[in-house]
């Protein structure tokens, strides 16, 4: 499948998605949105992909934000439909049902931030730098920061960095918790890849269950919570896979999932 603004590639059962706008600091605009759309409604549906990868083409950006020119266009009405539409794109990355890390290799500004904040997994390179600007346009965050972010850290380190429009090193973003490593350029993408080869080897129908519970947390109380953690548990006890992980440890073998 050909895209104009994004590439897509698979690598045994991980798939790359880059976007690939090197010219604008791979800025997402509305056709990036609408072929994401296209290509993660695919993914979603294709067994091939167990484990999904984002990136920008080159060294400089991940992805450096909206494309402030289509933006400049906006008005109340459009501004809303500008916001949802990101949003819904990236609600569908967060909802996957599959792993997606986010291998951010340079800047993760605005919509890039908030590309990577809806990734499960975020590694950067050292030259990675993030943020929230939004208001030195005089706008906010609006495909998810808000909400992601402060959910992810707390809501005062947040508003800090969101009512200041600072940019955060990969440093900081470490310690902060907004990443999970940090890689010297050329080794980012390679270290993304084995650890998306390793939950690719687990059992699916696990990963995804496991995926859906941790996401849960942002919804619903603990309570609720451990509701669903014991259902989806129970759901697993049901599966071939969870008979021949079981049975392989007792048996001191490495086990092989069918992912049923």
């Amino acid at each position: 499948m050909e895209f104009n603004t994004i590439k897509f590639s698979l690598e045994e059962s991980i798939g790359i998605i880059t976007i690939n706008r090197p010219d604008k600091l791979n800025a997402l605009n509305g056709e990036a949105f609408d072929e994401l759309d296209i290509l993660i409604k695919k993914i979603k549906n294709d067994n091939d992909v167990k484990a999904v990868i984002f990136t920008g083409s080159g060294e400089k950006a991940f992805v450096a934000g909206a494309d402030i020119k289509e933006l400049n266009k906006c008005d109340v009405e459009s501004g809303k439909e500008f916001a949802r539409k990101g949003q819904i794109v990236f609600d569908q990355i967060e909802n996957l049902g599959k792993p997606v890390i986010a291998a951010i290799n340079g800047f993760a500004l605005g919509g890039g931030c908030e590309l990577a904040l809806s990734c499960h997994i975020r590694l950067c390179s050292e030259n990675a730098k993030f943020g929230q600007p939004e208001v030195n346009l005089g706008i906010i965050p609006g495909y998810g920061g808000t909400q992601r972010l402060a959910r992810l850290l707390n809501t005062s380190v947040a508003a800090q960095y969101i009512l200041t429009g600072d940019m955060i090193t990969a440093e900081e973003a470490l310690k902060l918790g907004l990443v999970n490593s940090i890689y010297p350029q050329n080794e980012l993408l390679n270290a993304a890849l084995h650890i998306a080869a390793k939950i690719a080897s687990k059992g699916q129908i696990a990963i995804g269950y496991a995926l859906k519970s941790i996401i849960s947390t942002n919804n619903i109380s603990q309570e609720e919570g451990m509701l669903l953690e014991a259902n989806l548990f129970g759901e697993c006890c049901g599966t071939i896979d969870f008979s021949e992980g079981t049975t392989a440890f007792l048996e001191k073998r490495k086990p092989v999932f069918i992912n049923k």
